[in-house]
């Protein structure tokens, strides 16, 4: 039987500039492409989550595009290990080829079936293609990891300048693709889901967008940010392209907000306790309130402060909410409420179409004041006071809060101050243990 490589599709869904993908493709093998939904991920979500859908969608563009090829792409479902070894009984496979995920659960994942594959003498190989730099590849001089933006983003500029960008133009070699027999199709019905109505609005990335992203990103209203969240957690586009292109432009705002991502994953791979632990550990003595009807009225935007309300309804109906104000709802949350970061986490976990562990972990975390280069945990925002620095024309909030002028609208469901002295008295008690 003819040797065969498998690539396996999972936060890398293109056929262009992906560099797992090009190497499976000049293996000298013709190439299985696969895509594994996976039920230890998929038991968990809801019949019409929106990512999902997002993600069937995206494996549609790429099969249609196969299908002009004379080839297909595998879609199975199942728990990773069971699908692979089905697919090793069933063809000459000699290598599986993957790109590098540095989630807790993903890493214990690959390393489970890298030994499953290595005891049936299958080569497994994994790349870096979601970041620029990984892992260890920007540390301090003496091999430790930044914890603090700043000098990270330094480094890792400077290794930029030096270095360059590569490109794996992937897509010149999709010939090389196994088209013998025709792999596994599934519906959306087949896999136990249903079409949402949540779809991501399209992403803008020109040089507008770039270059007046600095001075348009702080104002919800204006809606300028670029929309690329989504699109970078499933690897619908790829990150070398879009530093390429905005490490061009004179302002470089916008790179630095791509840097932050991987300073956040770099934390997450070197600290992986940071998913459910504050990384100051001593922020775990705070006694949180928890108190579950104040964190179902945040949920709802039911608080009574209409920019952290408006800002939740947002979430709520498009699986999106604007930088600026995802900052806010999370400081209201932490400080005003006093209700442990973690809820919140899981709640954007359950919500957020651009869900990504290591930065809403790591803003979650600054938010709270417990994390890495975390804001100090006596920076309560006033959420009157950035009303009116950021949507005074409450442009915004009359987008999202429709009831904001009736009868039927909360009163402030916390007093600010008393919130803010009560945060105060809470953290320093915590920190400064007697």
């Amino acid at each position: 039987m003819e040797k065969l490589t498998v690539f396996w599709f999972r936060r890398d869904l293109r056929l262009d500039d992906n560099k797992g993908l090009y190497k499976a493709l000049t293996s000298g093998n013709k190439v299985i492409p696969i895509f594994i939904f996976d039920t230890e991920i998929t038991s968990k979500l809801e019949r019409n989550d929106a990512r999902l859908n997002f993600i069937y969608n995206a494996l549609g563009g790429i099969n249609n595009t196969m299908r002009g090829n004379r080839c297909s792409l595998g879609l199975y479902r199942g728990t990773p290990k069971v699908v692979i070894k089905k697919i090793i009984e069933n063809f000459e496979i000699e290598k599986v080829i993957v790109n590098h995920d540095y989630e807790p659960y993903a890493k214990n994942r690959d390393e489970e079936i890298k030994a499953f594959l290595k005891e049936k003498g299958i080569a497994f190989e994994s790349y870096k293609d979601q970041v620029i730099f990984e892992k260890n590849e920007i540390t301090k001089d003496d091999g430790n990891p930044y914890v603090v933006y700043t000098p990270y983003s330094r480094k890792w500029l400077a290794k930029y300048e030096e270095e360059g960008i590569e490109h794996f133009p992937s897509e010149q070699y999709l010939d090389n693709f196994y088209k013998e027999k025709p792999l596994p199709q599934l519906s959306i019905d087949d896999l136990g889901f249903a079409e949402s109505k949540i779809v991501p609005k399209p992403f803008s990335f020109d040089n507008k967008t770039i270059d007046q992203y600095e001075e348009t990103r702080n104002f919800p209203a204006i809606d300028s940010t670029s929309r690329l969240g989504v699109h970078l957690r499933f690897g619908t586009q790829s990150i070398r392209k879009l530093v390429k292109k905005s490490s061009q432009r004179e302002n470089n705002i916008f790179l630095k907000e791509l840097i932050w991502r991987e300073f956040f994953m770099q934390i997450i791979w070197h600290f992986p306790y940071t998913i459910n632990q504050c990384f100051k550990k001593q922020y775990d003595r705070i006694e949180y309130l928890n108190n579950e009807q104040d964190f179902q009225k945040w949920c709802d935007g039911e608080t009574g402060y209409p920019l952290i309300d408006a800002g939740m309804r947002q979430l709520n109906k498009t699986g999106f909410m604007h930088n600026r104000v995802r900052m806010l709802v999370a400081s209201f949350l932490c400080k005003h409420l006093l209700i442990d970061w973690r809820w919140g986490e899981a709640y954007f976990a359950e919500k957020l179409l651009d869900y990504e562990q290591s930065s809403n972990v790591g803003n979650w975390q600054w938010s709270a004041g417990c994390g890495v280069d975390a804001a100090p945990y006596f920076r309560i925002f006033n959420p009157h006071e950035q009303i009116k620095k950021f949507d005074k024309n409450l442009e915004y909030i009359s987008t999202w809060v429709k009831d904001l002028n009736e009868p039927t609208y909360p009163s402030p469901m916390v007093e600010h101050k008393m919130a803010r002295e009560r945060c105060l008295m809470e953290y320093k008690a915590a920190l400064n243990p007697s």
